[in-house]
């Protein structure tokens, strides 16, 4: 399949890019006809209720079709304040809250339930769950959406909560490599800073790769005994040892370059390069319809100038080829949804047991 794509169809499955509004527009379709941009990922703005949701993501697969490669469908649902369902299905709780019931059933029960709604409403990515562990004094950005400050908590209902999406065919995306969780600053606003990152930060990501992780999202975070002054997400180094020091053959992809803390400090253009060059296999942007153009048309020429090596860019297109096979990724399935009221009964009884668990360990 390699052979049959042309470079910019290369580059394109590269890219995963955020919708505007409720329906397809000129933009998105260019992206997809013209760019054959490899993903989509969608938020709550994208869809009013579970039919819409339903007919949006028919529609992008139905539009993809004339395309060789199907596309990623991606979600940021982790539950709690992370929500992106829907009115009509009710919010899992937070990982946080899941963690303190201290039952990794509930934990499983909570990851099935997602997997579930995913898989039968046409999706094949999540970016969960997330494997950062909180440290003293940081801040909300990660908060109540890990598993606690126990790397042992983190690592066992995290890895619980993948495998159960992998059983769904849903791509499961650990966050945000190397452990955002001990940052003080919000990296969509202010890039965050560290001296370095411990083991038991790491731990978890560890044991995530040695149970089958398939893709791994890097954080807009300095590591300074790492990248320096680069963020972990741009850095060549940092990507480097993924791969060589942890022996992890999965995809690799940015957190969106869209964040105050990497697009201020570098511009569009050039935070695109760095991510490509960094040895990333999907960069995930929503910018302005210009620059996003722009970037995709500057990427290409950079490889057809020998500054970026098409054997860089052909060995992210297989691990991309790669994992849309395996997971049996096509833009011809039917989409069925899901039964909301029999979802919403398994998400209340979830919620249920573990705000009375953790009411009686309170008391």
């Amino acid at each position: 399949m390699l052979k049959e794509l042309t470079l910019n169809e290369k580059i394109g499955q590269m890219m995963m890019v955020g919708m505007d509004g409720c329906t397809i527009d000129d933009r998105i379709k260019k992206l997809i006809l013209n760019y054959k941009v490899g993903g989509i990922i969608l938020y709550r703005k994208n869809f009013k209720s579970y039919t819409d949701m339903i007919k949006l993501i028919h529609d992008l697969k139905e539009l993809n079709s004339s395309n060789k490669i199907p596309l990623f469908i991606a979600i940021d649902q982790e539950g709690g304040r992370v929500n992106r369902m829907p009115p009509e299905i009710h919010n899992i709780k937070n990982a946080y809250t899941l963690s303190k019931a201290q039952n990794a059933n509930v934990v499983r029960e909570a990851a099935d339930i997602t997997g579930t709604i995913l898989e039968e409403s046409g999706f094949n990515m999540n970016f969960s769950p997330v494997l950062d562990v909180l440290g003293k004094g940081t801040t909300e950005a990660i908060g109540n959406r890990c598993y606690g400050d126990n790397p042992e908590d983190v690592s066992e209902y995290g890895i619980q909560t993948m495998k159960q999406l992998q059983k769904h065919k849903i791509i499961s995306v650990i966050k945000h490599f190397p452990g955002q969780g001990v940052s003080k600053f919000d990296s969509h606003y202010i890039l965050p800073s560290v001296k370095e990152i411990k083991k038991e930060q790491i731990k978890p990501f560890m044991d995530a790769i040695e149970q089958g992780a398939d893709a791994m999202m890097v954080a807009h975070m300095r590591v300074k005994n790492i990248s320096r002054f680069t963020p972990a997400s741009l850095s060549k180094k940092v990507v480097k040892e993924i791969r060589l020091k942890y022996n992890y053959k999965g995809i690799i992809m940015t957190d969106d370059l869209k964040m105050r803390a990497v697009k201020y400090l570098y511009g569009t253009k050039r935070a695109v390069k760095k991510a490509f060059v960094a040895g990333n296999d999907l960069i995930l942007f929503r910018f302005k319809r210009s620059d996003e153009e722009k970037s995709i048309r500057y990427i290409q020429r950079l490889v057809r100038i020998g500054k970026i090596s098409e054997q860089r860019i052909n060995q992210s297109v297989i691990k991309i080829l790669d994992m849309k096979e395996k997971y049996e990724i096509s833009d011809k399935k039917a989409i069925n949804g899901c039964n909301i009221d029999e979802i919403n009964n398994r998400i209340d009884m979830v919620n249920y047991y573990v705000e009375e668990k953790n009411e009686k360990i309170i008391k």
